[in-house]
């Protein structure tokens, strides 16, 4: 049984990781156009942030399975979309909507006497959220970064719905051979499995947490004198 399912994990960690590597610049694409409130795109974004944050995650995914395929058609691709292809992408419109709203809220909570500052030394846009406001609203970003990244392991679980084999997919294919026979241990292992997942993932962000207070209280230290 074990051995089987850690044979599906390298799907359910490859789900993951390209769900979370998407999501996060999908995040940040949508929370730039958020905080600088361009007309017409902003509003587009909200509704993209309100649907991934409002939209069950599990009929998110159904949405992709069955509506991408008909936009894949008009352009040729009609076999391009499986069950994987369909998981990572509606995993990551989901990811980023709701990563979004983990950034936006860090890039506010940043004193307005550091966005003064930069605009004073007359930095653009983007050197503002390289050099000043974005490693100080990392700090601010982590603790939600991490519950996302939680959130996300967790809902990988769902793609067995719309026919990716991943750990749970297999865990039931395992079930229903055995004719139900070992079900608390499955599903045992399956909780043990997920507890180290989200396990790692926490002390990988508890670490960047601890590293990165020092940094940001330094940085800030250092535009605060150098605005002076």
């Amino acid at each position: 049984m074990i051995p089987e399912l850690l044979s599906a994990l390298p799907l359910t960690l490859g789900i993951m990781f390209v769900a979370m590597i998407v999501g996060f610049f999908l995040a940040l694409i949508a929370t730039v156009f958020r905080v600088r409130r361009i007309p017409v795109i902003s509003q587009c974004v909200d509704l993209y942030v309100s649907y991934a944050r409002s939209v069950p995650v599990v009929l998110q995914l159904f949405v992709a399975f069955y509506g991408l395929p008909l936009v894949a058609e008009q352009f040729g691709f009609s076999d391009f979309v499986t069950a994987n292809i369909a998981a990572m992408i509606g995993l990551s419109l989901y990811h980023g909507g709701y990563l979004s709203e983990v950034m936006r809220p860090a890039f506010l909570a940043v004193e307005n006497g550091q966005h003064d500052a930069a605009d004073s030394m007359g930095y653009s846009f983007r050197q503002k959220m390289l050099r000043i406001v974005g490693p100080q609203a990392v700090h601010y970003a982590l603790p939600g970064y991490g519950n996302a990244i939680i959130y996300l392991i967790h809902n990988v679980a769902l793609v067995m719905y719309i026919g990716a084999a991943d750990v749970m997919a297999t865990a039931h294919l395992i079930m229903e051979r055995d004719y139900n026979q070992y079900q608390f241990g499955t599903y045992l292992v399956l909780a043990v499995l997920y507890s180290l997942l989200c396990g790692v993932a926490w002390l990988i962000i508890r670490f960047f947490e601890q590293r990165h207070a020092k940094y940001s209280s330094k940085t800030a230290a250092r535009v605060k004198f150098t605005s002076v």
